[in-house]
């Protein structure tokens, strides 16, 4: 039985240092040298700090900030360790109730903007991390941004035209503004 055994335990043994330790180090490096910001999660610094992540929102309630959609993560907004939706169907009265808050909401951060609001702005992502908004919802805040932060309306547009990212490879998804990023051009404009 030994005789079986000691070739079993050793297989294990080079398998487990090849699977196990090597091909991760080799991966690890890889990216590291190819990737670099990815591989360390695409972090966002502003003077030496870093204040998030590209591929993470973040909650924003000032209203001299563009607001990111809503997160459905418990048992906080935006809660990396706990991604999901809050899974409510179109039919449940408990979405159709969080919807009409949301839209009383921003209807109340800004009570003279008339236009329909985008519906990423009242719906969570399937994630409930999503760090972008549409085009559309950043040009539905940009009036109230524009207004409290004192600025001329045209070049709060401008800044969201200049954070619009494209589809990917030209074809994949949809255009896109990266809130943090967004809100952090605002904060830069002085």
């Amino acid at each position: 039985m030994l005789k079986e055994l000691k070739p079993a335990l050793l297989m294990l043994l080079v398998l487990t240092v090849i699977t196990g330790i090597l091909y991760p180090a080799v991966v690890t490096g890889i990216a590291q040298l190819a990737f670099k910001p990815q591989a360390n999660g695409s972090l966002i610094e502003k003077n030496g700090r870093v204040v998030g992540s590209a591929l993470i929102g973040q909650p924003f309630s000032d209203p001299k900030y563009f607001w990111s959609r809503p997160s459905a993560t418990s048992p906080m907004p935006y809660n990396a360790a706990n991604s999901g939706g809050s899974n409510l169907g179109p039919t449940n009265p408990a979405l159709e109730e969080a919807v009409k808050a949301r839209i009383e909401a921003l209807k109340a951060s800004d009570p003279t903007q008339t236009a329909p609001i985008p519906v990423d702005l009242v719906t969570a992502s399937a994630s409930g991390l999503d760090p972008d908004i549409s085009p559309a919802a950043a040009r539905w805040q940009a009036p109230r941004v524009a207004r409290v932060r004192g600025v001329a309306l045209e070049k709060v547009e401008s800044l969201i035209d200049a954070n619009t990212e494209g589809r990917q490879f030209g074809f994949l998804g949809e255009p896109r503004v990266n809130v943090l990023r967004l809100n952090l051009a605002l904060d830069g404009m002085g």
